[in-house]
Order: structure tokens, then C-alpha cells, then sequence
């Protein structure tokens, strides 16, 4: 059935509510954002209207170019590890019967309540030297002594994927629930094996799916917060911890606007690609 496209400025009504919601809330929050970005910091943490590219020239300095090279990588590395976790995870999840289906996916959403500073605080307890993993180590004889792993950017990455994972989970689970299963029955009659048969039919039907899959939890880890600060030192810091830093404590609204601008570029950015390559999944 083919929608009818509206034929008059009444058809347009419906659209009225959202389209000043997303007036109200964000395109005049970020056009407030963008314009401060060019004030010009005084003396005690003012600041006054400016049109200076002095917030951005030091937001490429060498220390910053620093941080957000390694907020995209960190961001990056945590979508490469909940993709190569989240598919065999969810493959395997969709073959399961309905129950176990369930109780799996109930307790996805169970992770999902929880919230960053309860995540934070459970994994530094776990990576602490006092009542971490590493006295089950010990224990076991294959450590010494029990050692403190974080802070460490070992402890970051692994907090965040473990916070990331379960909307990766949820993201690929649909696409997998679809996934005709004669087309994997049909490569095993070919006669290739379990493992051959997922990476030559299975992989390639979700690609679509596993890249959109990708940028999604970039941005989330992108924006992450808390979990660098409780699991990492300040050289682990990403930039949104220094978009606070920069607008709490250092006074400085101006340059944690400028760098609040590209972090939110980036971010639609990256919703823009997902959206194209859903339509050309859509077009496929």
C-alpha cells in the first residue's frame, strides 16, 4: 500500500508537536551552544560575547588533539569488542528454545537498570587487589599475590563493553530472530563446516545490520561518562570527562562549549551514516 504524500498545510499538523519539542530541546540548546563556543573567556571565569576562534584553536593543541584521538579510539575498540562478542552471543541466543530465550533476555534487560555509577563501582570492587578477581587467582595458583587492575585502560574498555554489550545484544537479536535458517542447513550440506558456514553466510547477510550495529554503540561509548573517571587515571579521560572538567571546574564555558559542539557533530554524524545505510539495506 502506497502512503499519499499531504496535499494541503493541515496535513502538516501532526508534525507540529514534535517539530517544536525538537525546537525547544535541541536546536536551540545546540544554537546556544555553537554561539558561546566563540565567546571569549575573561579573568575569573567570565565571559563575554565574542566572535574569537581562540576556543577552537586550542581545542587542536597537541594535549587535546591527545584526548580526542584517544575518545575515538577507546570509542572504536569498545564497538569492535561488543561486535566479536554480540554476534556468536546472539547467533547462538536465536537458536535457543523460547524459554531459555527469555530468561536470557530478561536478564539483558536486568543490566540495562542498572545504572553507570553502580557499573563503575562493581567492576573497580572486581579489579581491586583487597576483593578482586585476582585473589581467585591466587588461589588458584596462578598469581603470586593478588594484584590491583585498575586504574588501567584494561578496567575502562572492559567496563564500558560490559555496559554496551547488552544494546548491542538487543540491536543484532531482531536481525537474527529473521535470519532463515535453510540458508546455513543449506551450506552444511555443501558440506562446509558450523564455523565456515557463520562467517560465509551469516556475516555477510547482517552486514548491514553488524555496521549500523557499530556506529550506535560508538556514539554511546563516545558520550561515556563516569566509567573512565571510577575505572581510569586522567590520561584515560575521555572527552566528555573534559567537557565537564572545563565547564564546572575550570570556568571555562567557552572552549567546554567548543568541544561540546564536536563531540555532538560527530555523534550526528554517525546517526546520519546509520540512517543512509539503512536505507540502502532497505533499497537492497
Amino acid at each position: 500500500m502506497r502512503r499519499e504524500p499531504p496535499q494541503k498545510i493541515a496535513d502538516y499538523w501532526p508534525l507540529a508537536f514534535p517539530a517544536g519539542m525538537l525546537t525547544v530541546f535541541f536546536v536551540i540548546p545546540f544554537a546556544t551552544m555553537i554561539a558561546v563556543s566563540f565567546f571569549q573567556r575573561q579573568q575569573g571565569g567570565f565571559y563575554t560575547p565574542a566572535f574569537v576562534f581562540d576556543n577552537y584553536a586550542r581545542f587542536v593543541s597537541l594535549f587535546f588533539g591527545r584526548v580526542l584521538g584517544f575518545s575515538l579510539m577507546l570509542a572504536i575498540a569498545v564497538a569492535i569488542c561488543c561486535i566479536v562478542l554480540g554476534i556468536p552471543f546472539t547467533y547462538l541466543l536465536t537458536r535457543m528454545g523460547r524459554k531459555a530465550q527469555v530468561i536470557w533476555l530478561v536478564a539483558l534487560l536486568a543490566i540495562l537498570s542498572l545504572s553507570e555509577v553502580i557499573i563503575g563501582f562493581a567492576w573497580s570492587t572486581l579489579f581491586s587487589r583487597t576483593a578482586g578477581i585476582t585473589n581467585l587467582l591466587v588461589m588458584a595458583g596462578v598469581m603470586q599475590q593478588p594484584v590491583a587492575l585498575t586504574p588501567s585502560f584494561g578496567a575502562v574498555l572492559a567496563g564500558m563493553v560490559y555496559q554496551a554489550l547488552p544494546y548491542t545484544i538487543l540491536i543484532l537479536y531482531p536481525a537474527l530472530v529473521r535470519l532463515d535458517p535453510t540458508l546455513t542447513e543449506a551450506a552444511r550440506t555443501l558440506g562446509a563446516s558450523p564455523v565456515k558456514a557463520f562467517f560465509t553466510v551469516v556475516i555477510p547477510t547482517l552486514r548491514n545490520t553488524i555496521i549500523a550495529t557499530l556506529i550506535m554503540v560508538f556514539i554511546f561509548a563516545l558520550g561515556s561518562y563516569l566509567l573512565p573517571q571510577i575505572l581510569g587515571r586522567p590520561s584515560h579521560w575521555t572527552l566528555s570527562v573534559l567537557i565537564t572538567d572545563q565547564a564546572i571546574y575550570q570556568s571555562n564555558m567557552p572552549f567546554a562549549a567548543a568541544m561540546a559542539v564536536f563531540l555532538v557533530l560527530v555523534t550526528l554524524a554517525m546517526v546520519g551514516l546509520t540512517v543512509l545505510i539503512g536505507r540502502k539495506g532497505e533499497a537492497a
